[in-house]
């Protein structure tokens, strides 16, 4: 159960983020159009959101979950894998601490992306990937297993982050695409699987009694609704145009 939310408005530089996609250029209005529905959505879920101001100097810092894993325990404060991205830990760490006593920090030459990180109950799944190197991914292995979890490190091979491509719904079921639908490390899992043309909409939420899914993927939405799940549907277009799902713009705790 998910009592706290903190997210960051997007900034007059967001236009200016890091991108692979060929979507074209965000529209800023649009976007902050589409983050307050985001918040909306959190509320309507039940969670308290802490809501924190933007930051033009780091144009991507409204993805936040690449910031920090959070867990019920401890926080691990992470170290962004894209030079351009790295300070934006400075703003969230005295947030964090706002919540919790015991953090822990991944150090150079460690990357993390907290996007790469999936908890599935007392198990937590690290992805390496282009932001993500297997440093990183040991050092929070290691956090991980001193503190009773367990940890598997898994190597992408397509997906931008781990969580592109996977999500974790409770009761032992996973929402997966691409690579991970057969992936060996997933394979006890009850599983929905997306289909290609909405590989997108992986990136989902359960957030308490909700699943938020990016609006536009009806397979996807009826395959959760007939598992079981309520369904919240949130237009995403201008967070995709940046690489940005639905579980980037949030840290949920």
């Amino acid at each position: 159960m998910y009592k706290n939310t903190i997210v960051k408005i997007p900034g007059e530089t967001y236009v200016n983020g890091l991108t692979t996609s060929n979507l074209g250029r965000p529209e800023l209005a649009k976007a902050l159009e589409q983050h307050k529905a985001y918040i909306r959505a959190l509320e309507k879920c039940g969670t308290k959101v802490t809501v924190l101001p933007d930051n033009i100097e780091f144009p991507d810092s409204t993805f936040v979950e690449d910031t920090a894993v959070l867990t019920s325990k401890f926080a691990v404060i992470s170290n962004p894998g894209a030079l351009s991205r790295n300070g934006e830990i400075h703003d969230m760490e005295p947030v964090i601490k706002s919540f919790y006593e015991t953090i822990y920090y991944i150090k150079a030459p460690g990357t993390l992306d907290g996007g790469d990180i999936l908890q599935i109950e007392e198990h937590f799944y690290i992805g390496v990937s282009a932001r993500t190197n297997l440093e990183g991914a040991r050092q929070l292995k290691q956090i991980f297993e001193y503190e009773g979890y367990k940890a598997t490190i898994i190597h992408l091979e397509k997906f931008f982050h781990l969580k592109t491509g996977i999500a974790y719904l409770g009761d032992q079921t996973i929402v997966v695409a691409g690579e991970f639908i057969d992936h060996p490390d997933f394979k006890s899992y009850k599983k929905i699987i997306v289909p290609r043309e909405e590989e997108y909409a992986a990136n989902c939420v359960h957030v308490n009694d909700y699943v938020i899914i990016p609006a536009g993927n009806p397979v996807t939405k009826q395959k959760i609704n007939e598992a079981g799940y309520q369904t919240i549907e949130l237009e995403m277009s201008e967070f995709r145009k940046l690489d940005g799902g639905l579980s980037c713009l949030s840290l949920r705790f």
